[in-house]
């Protein structure tokens, strides 16, 4: 009989001869069956890529002249693949460092440490065989003392850095069109497909205007540096080096001069207008753009100093930028403020009147008012009699237009007035605003510009779902025996879905919901002016490569045309130019050289209830064959013809040289596409109004 212990002891042998044969064939599998497997892992652990950020491209202004430039600063940086080899790890080298720059020990070793698991800031989120920013804004001399001391601060470097800067007045001017830079995000890293370089929080893209518009293009395609390092983490050897593409310049059609005469002439008007009841405008916008959609100036009131993004922005900053009790200086008003544009709006009005059977060549009645449904609407100046359209519209007599709008709705598809459905046809006033360009996007190379309103069915429907029962909640708190509001909440809340007649006839003279952005006035008054072409803005006009090359011109694309024959058009226009010599606008023109320089528009007075109306001018020259087109809008600040017409006077002085004023654009012509030259700098070979035309910074990232 075997003893239990011989027993024990055989299980024994047989366990350890199991596991040895477990280990021996993951051996078997690891040297032999995944060697080549393992080996690529080891390899690849042994291989870091290091990004080298590109030079970003300029944005410059048609002339050549740099919107956005460069400014230096000295900053040092410490590279801890080097320090780290030094003799305990570089403490010692830090400690130096530390005490040279003023600050303390710790605080300078967590600005070095790299972010992982459990690491807090403040550490550094990049790279860790990129060199990292210490402090940027360090005197020469300090700079000077770590150049020169090169053995105690070794893989410390002082250097310049450059900063964004952003030259007055033009760079101040367009803070909402040039945008900002940023520190990217971990989402626009992923969206973008843009490499990380290391830098982290130094990798700047364009977040606004047209620095996120052409952000691709600007940006250019970082270098890469394949680097291997020991177990250790330290870089042995250099494997490949693929230098950096530096980013495109933007050449904007945007002219300096002009520019400059545009906002000064903006702001001037907003800073006069005194109003009753103790109301002052406080913002506005104005756009100048050819009748081919080059956008030449653009100017939005408020505005800001853009250099507050550069280095980080404070809470306070920000708030200031995006907060209403400084009247919001970020948002771009050319393209984003939407407002009520008045008697501007009647040239459109006309085109329906037409389409819809009225002759252009009959007299209409101007009474001084109007009933409709129960409601009256008054005339501006009273009782004006028999009149030809031409008149009504030198004139503006808004009941001839009110009636256009009654006459109009009486005839268009009634039965679909109360609006149960999005998908109700669009009414015939409306698709003719819509024909306009109105209502929609124009298109320009700007991000974020407000589509306005025209207050179709579709329209309609969805005001009236998103505010009964939600959002203002109408139906909650309207009050059919309540105040004033509570009263008009009612009735929303009631019959918010019904196309009713008044609204068509307010609508008629460019009030009630209708909405437009400046740059959609100015796009249609382009299109009225050069025949009837509708094309979307562009502020771009070409991207030329580092090498002088022009990469690509940028053309305003044709997206539309008018709804009207060439000879309603041509009737408008010459109703048009009377509007300057006799009509609304007459006195804000008076003693204006029109026979050098012949000015046709059309003024707009748009009532907003608890505010001053909003002025609106929208004009355009020469009258025989337009070239350029300038709109204002003043919102809470009176008459078209008080405020925003004499503005414009003086921009069109500006550009034409007139009343004494230097020519911005001598004959009306505007420069050339600029070019590089054997230096490297971009230059124009007419050079105009302001600076030299050229220049040869290029901003890094």
């Amino acid at each position: 009989m075997i003893p239990a212990s011989r027993w024990r002891l055989a299980g024994l042998y047989l366990v350890v001869a199991a596991l040895l044969l477990v280990l021996g064939g993951r051996l078997w599998t690891l040297q032999v069956t995944d060697h080549a497997h393992y080996v690529s892992l080891a390899t690849q652990d042994r291989i870091r890529d290091v990004v080298q950020p590109s030079v970003r491209g300029e944005i410059v202004a048609d002339n050549g002249q740099p919107l956005v430039d460069e400014r230096s600063t000295l900053e040092i940086t410490v590279n801890m693949s080097v320090v780290s080899q030094q003799p305990g790890g570089g403490t010692a080298e830090l400690d130096r460092l530390a005490a040279l720059l003023r600050i303390k020990d710790k605080t300078l070793q967590d600005e070095v440490r790299v972010c992982t698991v459990g690491v807090q800031q403040p550490c550094w989120t990049g790279s860790p065989y990129q060199p990292i920013p210490v402090d940027q804004h360090v005197s020469y001399k300090l700079a000077l003392q770590v150049k020169e001391d090169q053995s105690q601060f070794p893989g410390v470097t002082a250097g310049v850095q450059p900063v964004v800067h952003y030259p007055e007045p033009t760079g101040y001017d367009l803070a909402q069109v040039l945008g900002y830079l940023q520190p990217i995000t971990a989402q626009e890293t992923k969206q973008l497909h843009v490499p990380v370089t290391g830098f982290s929080g130094e990798d700047l893209v364009g977040q606004a205007g047209l620095e996120a518009e052409y952000d691709a293009e600007l940006r250019g395609q970082p270098g890469i540096d394949e680097v291997q390092v020991n177990a250790a983490g330290q870089v042995i050897s250099t494997i490949k080096d693929v230098k950096p593409e530096a980013g495109d310049d933007l050449v904007t059609s945007i002219n300096p001069a002009v520019q400059e005469a545009t906002e000064t002439a903006l702001t001037n008007a907003i800073h006069t207008t005194e109003a009753e009841g103790n109301y002052k405008a406080t913002s506005g916008a104005a756009v100048v753009m050819t009748t081919k959609g080059r956008v030449v100036a653009m100017a939005s009131y408020p505005s800001y100093n853009p250099s507050v993004w550069s280095g980080g922005i404070s809470a306070k900053e920000f708030r200031k930028l995006f907060g209403p009790a400084h009247g919001e200086p970020i948002l771009e008003r050319a393209t984003q403020g939407a407002y009520h544009p008045g008697s501007t709006w009647k040239v459109t009005t006309t085109t329906a009147a037409v389409r819809a059977g009225y002759s252009l060549y009959a007299d209409y009645d101007c009474p001084g008012s109007v009933d409709v449904d129960g409601h009256v609407f008054n005339n501006d100046f009273g009782n004006g009699g028999e009149m030809s359209l031409h008149e009504a519209l030198v004139l503006s007599c808004d009941t001839v237009f009110y009636n256009f709008g009654w006459w109009i709705w009486q005839k268009n598809g009634r039965r679909y007035d109360t609006v149960t459905s999005p998908h109700f046809p669009v009414q015939e006033m409306q698709k003719i605003e819509l024909d306009w360009g109105f209502g929609k996007d124009t298109g320009v190379d700007l991000p974020g510009e407000s589509a306005g309103t025209i207050p179709t069915r579709e329209w309609l429907y969805y005001f009236w779902k998103d505010n009964a029962h939600r959002g203002e909640d109408w139906c909650k708190y309207g009050r059919a025996d309540g105040s004033y509001v509570q009263q008009i909440e009612y009735d929303d809340c009631t019959t918010g879905n019904v196309w009713e007649p008044g609204q068509a006839v307010i609508s008629a003279i460019g009030q009630g919901y209708v909405a437009v952005t400046p740059l959609q006035l100015a796009r249609a008054y382009a299109a009225l002016a050069n025949g009837g072409t509708l094309y979307s803005p562009r502020i771009g006009e070409a991207l030329i490569s580092p090498s002088g090359k022009v990469v690509k011109r940028i053309k305003p694309p044709v997206v539309g045309h008018l709804p009207a024959s060439k000879a309603t058009l041509a009737y408008i226009r010459s109703a048009l130019q009377g509007v300057v010599t006799s009509g609304t606008a007459a006195s804000a023109f008076g003693g204006f050289p029109l026979n050098k320089v012949c000015v046709a528009g059309k003024t707009g007075t748009a009532q907003v209830a608890g505010n001053l109306a909003t002025s609106v001018f929208a004009s355009y020259a020469p009258c025989d064959h337009p070239k350029y087109v300038i709109v204002m809008m003043i919102p809470n600040s009176g008459y078209g013809a008080d405020v925003s017409a004499p503005a414009i006077r003086k921009i069109w002085d500006a550009i034409y040289g007139l009343e004494g004023a230097k020519a911005a654009l001598p004959g009306g012509q505007l420069p050339a596409l600029p070019h590089m030259n054997s230096a490297g700098q971009i230059v124009t070979d007419t050079q105009t109004q302001q600076g030299t035309g050229k220049h040869s910074h290029r901003r890094h990232p």
